[in-house]
């Protein structure tokens, strides 16, 4: 009896790649929360759909992967790439909601320094991602990650010098700390995608 075998699932690439399209809209939204005048409410609502939309497609990658029998790649690794996809949404989103809730009086022009590494690791892994059907040239991906990322760690120092320096009352430095943290780990998060992507790409070569 011959053994008949299905063929590679490869809708995977197009669920990943949807995934970091969703980071991109996310980070486009927390631009726009600390843009001066912005409607918080309005921002925040769309940045809760955005995220629930990323959660959903994240869902939609768990339940097919469960459910195939050839993988385009470790299942683990789908998983993690997966999850760490979702991460970097719930970051950003744990950043506008404080925002939000805290209502911080000023918002040091670092932040938005900050703000802009997020925007460019979301475009940058939103652009690659169609990649991973073939593995060619995510290297150069991932290295630019990880400068973004390096840059991220020195602005997020300014940042809490700038916070600690005096200038800001305690309440204040209590609010903006919170939401520097989550900004940090955020693009913590995006250096986290790129590992996993670099170790992907590794065992399939």
């Amino acid at each position: 009896m011959r053994l008949r075998f299905r063929p590679v699932e490869t809708s995977f690439y197009d669920h990943f790649t949807a995934a970091a399209q969703h980071l991109a809209v996310g980070a486009g939204l927390l631009a726009e929360m600390l843009t001066e005048g912005a409607d918080r409410e309005s921002v925040a609502q769309r940045m809760r759909d955005a995220e629930h939309a990323a959660d959903e497609t994240t869902h939609t990658i768990v339940k097919q992967v469960n459910s195939t029998f050839v993988t385009p790649f470790d299942r683990e690794d789908i998983y993690a790439l997966a999850s760490g996809l979702d991460d970097v949404m719930d970051m950003m989103d744990e950043a506008v909601d404080m925002v939000l809730l805290y209502e911080p009086k000023v918002l040091p022009a670092a932040l938005l320094d900050q703000v802009e590494l997020l925007q460019q690791c979301a475009d940058l892994t939103a652009t690659v991602m169609p990649g991973l059907r073939s593995m060619a040239s995510l290297d150069e991906y991932w290295i630019e990650i990880n400068r973004l990322e390096n840059a991220g760690d020195r602005n997020h120092r300014r940042i809490m010098a700038h916070l600690f320096s005096g200038e800001f009352k305690a309440m204040e430095v209590l609010k903006l700390k919170d939401i520097a943290e989550a900004l940090e780990g955020s693009i913590d998060a995006f250096e986290k995608v790129a590992n996993t992507i670099e170790q992907i790409a590794v065992k399939e070569s």
